[in-house]
């Protein structure tokens, strides 16, 4: 077996090729779909840099967010927009490693920072006095940089364990990307010893979505129940609204998530056609909604529109 076998160097990404009819088509929607996530992105990480009023650590930490988000699709769409216009879909090894390793790890780092703005929000709500001492902007800057090293410390944990030995023929990975699980199966090791793998990392990834996912949970019991104690109901009111577009993209964010890697190995289902809302339309949303329901960045939007308006007069 060790003579007969063939190990590969490069792999074959099938994922949208199942559906040649409709290609055309998902390469045009998700384009937009990613033009526009991108757009709203760089927004967000522009406007705390022209308006001092956004230099306090909810925005630095959304703005994190919309940075770690858009290295999160360059990890990805790029390369399946490119596949679906191409008719050679191959990838190799190390980049196949590569983008495994630097999509987990954003993954992760979104989580993570996702996790931290509910911290942000519990002390500013339920410690009020004590927030500018504990929430300082080095501490923000420390407590990202924590985000991004336990991200990533996961990610070279989950991808050291797939690519610590040889892939076999064939090598044709059933994804539009290096999905962990998909690459996983084409080792060259043993049945026995890859659903160990698979296993492993099945409960180094719940355990991380779940752990931060409960984390926040914990943190909005805390919130709300100091929120229903306010007596002022404008003072609820403002405070709930500040929350609600930030339970949304944890919302849509877990849940999208949960469906990719909380389902069963033995369940039926396209893999592609469910990996597409967490990879394409969850980075679409997430800005979208920090914008739209944030009064402070559409007071800013439009200071800005109102200075380029003006300095064009």
């Amino acid at each position: 077996m060790q003579v007969n076998r063939t190990t590969v160097k490069e792999f074959i990404l099938i994922g949208f090729s199942l559906y040649p009819n409709i290609q055309t088509l998902l390469f045009i929607i998700f384009f937009f779909l990613y033009l526009l996530t991108l757009l709203g992105n760089l927004t967000i990480m522009g406007l705390p840099w022209v308006d001092r009023a956004l230099h306090i650590p909810m925005y630095i930490f959304l703005s994190s967010l919309s940075f770690s988000e858009t290295c999160y699709t360059l990890s990805i769409i790029p390369k399946m927009l490119s596949d679906l216009q191409s008719k050679t879909r191959s990838m190799s090894v190390i980049g196949c490693g590569l983008q495994m390793c630097f999509f987990l790890g954003l993954g992760g780092t979104n989580c993570i920072i996702l996790t931290l703005m509910g911290y942000d929000r519990f002390l500013a709500i339920c410690n009020p006095l004590r927030y500018p001492l504990l929430m300082t902007n080095i501490a923000c800057g420390q407590l990202v940089a924590s985000a991004w090293a336990g991200g990533f410390f996961i990610s070279l944990i989950e991808t050291a364990l797939i690519f610590r030995e040889f892939f076999c023929s064939p090598n044709l990975v059933k994804h539009f990307f290096c999905h962990m699980r998909a690459v996983v199966r084409l080792s060259c090791l043993g049945s026995n010893i890859t659903e160990l793998i698979v296993t492993l990392i099945n409960i180094v990834t719940i355990s991380g979505l779940l752990g931060t996912f409960i984390l926040i949970v914990l943190t909005y019991v805390f919130i709300f129940s100091t929120l229903l104690r306010i007596p002022s109901a404008e003072g609820k009111q403002k405070a709930f609204s500040t929350c609600a577009s930030y339970l949304t993209v944890v919302i849509i964010h877990f849940g999208f998530a949960s469906i990719v890697y909380l389902k069963p190995e033995g369940l039926r289902g396209d893999d592609t056609l469910i990996a597409v809302p967490y990879t394409v339309v969850t980075p679409f949303l997430s800005p979208l909604i920090f914008s739209l329901r944030n009064k402070d960045m559409k007071n800013a939007f439009r200071k800005v529109l109102g200075n380029i308006v003006t300095y064009n007069k």
